[in-house]
């Protein structure tokens, strides 16, 4: 770390999680990978229990935290 002038570099290898580019899905997306309906999946929003992004005025939705929100709820048969 130097500084020069009023201007402060700061040299650092930057270690941050490999992130891959997904396409967020938007209601009708959702309800039609769950088969319900969009109004459903907006009331989830509504009572947030659905996790969600709200990107200014539009709702998306990442694919891979719906899916683990579905397998937390999954119910296992009785043994």
């Amino acid at each position: 770390m130097f500084q020069t002038d009023a201007c402060l570099y700061v040299h650092m290898e930057t270690q941050q999680p490999e992130r891959t580019t997904r396409a967020l899905l938007d209601v009708n997306q959702v309800a039609d990978r769950m088969s319900v309906s969009p109004r459903f999946i907006r009331r989830l929003v509504e009572e947030r229990r659905i996790p969600f992004c709200k990107l200014g005025k539009f709702v998306r939705f990442d694919p891979v935290d719906i899916d683990a929100w579905i397998d937390a709820r999954r119910v296992a048969p009785p043994s």
